[in-house]
């Protein structure tokens, strides 16, 4: 299965991008010759993984019928000093809402969407470092 994105350069260093259907605008900072009109194209990778793993957990705590009342999912990241600048780790937080939650069955939903199934998560494993802690609240 491939995947498909479209960028087109728009004013100073910003791109419209076509994506799933959807468009939004990517930008650069303005002490780098951007318009600050967008998120900066490497924090998508941030975004990247907390979307594909807070996914798989939500569906994961859905079908094991764990009552939980909300979820967030926040992702860090370790930029290395020298060029080319990138990811050198990265860290997941689960906040787990709800009362009486069975954190053994938290655990495993996690554990199964960073084991099994986030594609994300695989593939960033293979460049960089990846943590992650749950809150339970």
């Amino acid at each position: 299965m491939e995947e498909f994105t479209k960028l087109e350069l728009g004013e100073a260093l910003s791109f419209d991008v076509e994506l799933d259907g959807h468009t939004f605008k990517i930008d650069s900072a303005e002490e780098f010759g951007g318009k600050n009109r967008g998120p900066r194209p490497k924090n998508f990778m941030l975004v990247a993984l907390g979307g594909c793993t807070g996914m798989d957990v939500a569906s994961i705590m859905r079908k094991m019928k764990i009552p939980y009342k909300g979820m967030s999912v926040s992702v860090s990241g370790i930029l290395t000093e020298e060029h080319p600048r990138h990811f050198s780790k990265m860290h997941i937080t689960y906040r787990i809402k709800g009362k009486n939650l069975d954190r053994s069955k938290v655990e495993r939903a996690v554990s199964l969407s960073q084991e099994k199934y986030c594609g994300v998560t695989y593939s960033y494993s293979k460049a960089m470092e990846i943590t992650h802690e749950i809150i339970m609240e």
